[in-house]
C-alpha cells in the first residue's frame, strides 16, 4: 500500500558546475552548492534543503495539530541546525538536529505548549530521519540522443 507518493527531479542547468533545477510538482526551486564547495551558491545545496525539511515538516505538524485541537496557536516557527559531530569515544562522526520550536499564543498553558512540542518531534521527516528508510538506486535510460532509442 502507499500512503503518499512524492517526486522530485534535479537536472543539471549548466550555470555553475554543480546547478541543478530541482522540480517538485507545481514547485521548482534552483540548487547549488556553495562557491567554497566548487558552485555559485546559486540556490540551497542538499544539506540546507533536508534541514529545512525538517523545519518545515516541523511547523506545519505543530499548526496542523493546534487546528486539530482548536487550541489558539498565533504563530510558529522551528529553526533546525544540523552538523555532524564527533561524539565521545566515536571514530565516526553523527548527524547532529538541533531543533528549536518557538511557539507564540498568550492563551496556551504549559501543558498545550509541552504538547505542542512532543508533536514537533513526531513530524513525517523527523520520523524518516530516525527510522531506516529504503532507497533503491537503478540506472535509467541514456538522455544521450546519439546512442539510439
Amino acid at each position: 500500500m502507499v500512503a503518499l507518493r512524492t517526486r522530485a527531479t534535479a537536472s543539471e542547468t549548466g550555470e555553475s558546475l554543480f546547478a541543478v533545477q530541482i522540480e517538485m510538482g507545481a514547485h521548482s526551486i534552483v540548487g547549488d552548492e556553495p562557491i567554497s564547495a566548487g558552485g555559485e551558491g546559486l540556490g540551497p545545496n542538499p544539506f540546507e534543503l533536508m534541514t529545512a525539511a525538517l523545519a518545515e515538516c516541523s511547523a506545519i505538524t505543530v499548526r496542523w495539530f493546534a487546528r486539530q485541537q482548536n487550541w489558539p496557536l498565533e504563530h510558529v516557527e522551528v529553526v533546525v541546525d544540523h552538523a555532524k559531530k564527533l561524539s565521545a569515544g566515536s571514530s565516526t562522526p553523527a548527524d547532529v538536529f538541533e531543533k528549536t520550536v518557538f511557539i507564540r499564543g498568550v492563551e496556551l498553558d504549559g501543558a498545550q505548549r509541552k504538547r505542542l512540542l512532543d508533536v514537533a518531534a513526531k513530524c513525517p521527516i523527523q520520523r524518516i530521519l530516525e527510522g531506516a528508510p529504503v532507497i533503491n538506486t537503478k540506472l535509467g535510460r541514456s538522455l544521450d540522443k546519439s546512442l539510439g532509442k
